[in-house]
């Protein structure tokens, strides 16, 4: 029985001109990686086109790539640097989309009201919370707790230091402490 190739060889595979191991790359990464898009930007059809641009990017570098880091990290890094120069050219956060209740409330669920009424608060509770973050923070937490990736690789994704991340980090989640607080 064959192990699964690495991100970091079909990445390589891909460079040489094997199309069916980015076929893999993508079917590996993106789902996080556009979730993670759009919890960052919370515009669908921002997070769509940022999507597209960091998958194109990937594409354009497929010679140039090297295996210095992992390929999630690079992946996400590229992603975060597109979201970067976003916020920079726009100056400020934005405004929750307009219809972010509607597509709140049509999540599907299956419990009863009431349950579903307390779950939906406690989401929206959690979301309030997080939005309340100031990016660098929101995106450390996002980072850590959705995609699961180390302090270190959350600080080449971010561009700063491992004691740096701890430092958003703690500060993120004691502030998400307080405001959840019952």
């Amino acid at each position: 029985m064959q192990a699964e190739p690495t991100d970091e060889e079909l990445m390589l595979a891909y460079g040489a001109g094997d199309v069916t191991a980015f076929q893999q790359l993508y079917a590996r990464h993106r789902v996080p990686l556009f979730r993670h898009l759009q919890r960052q930007l919370r515009d669908a059809a921002l997070a769509e086109e940022f999507f597209q641009d960091t998958w194109q990017r990937v594409i354009s570098a497929r010679g140039r790539y090297r295996p210095e880091a992992k390929f999630a990290t690079w992946l996400y890094q590229i992603a975060s640097n597109r979201v970067t120069d976003h916020w920079r050219a726009k100056s400020h956060r934005p405004d929750p989309p307009a219809n972010a209740d509607e597509i709140t409330e049509r999540q599907p669920d299956h419990d009863t009201p009431e349950r579903r009424l307390s779950a939906f608060e406690e989401r929206r509770r959690l979301q309030l919370a997080l939005e309340e973050l100031p990016p660098e923070q929101r995106e450390a937490v996002l980072l850590r707790l959705e995609q699961e990736l180390s302090l270190e690789e959350i600080g080449e994704i971010t561009g700063v230091g491992r004691e740096t991340v701890k430092s958003r980090l703690r500060y993120a989640m004691d502030k998400l402490r307080a405001r959840l607080r019952p």
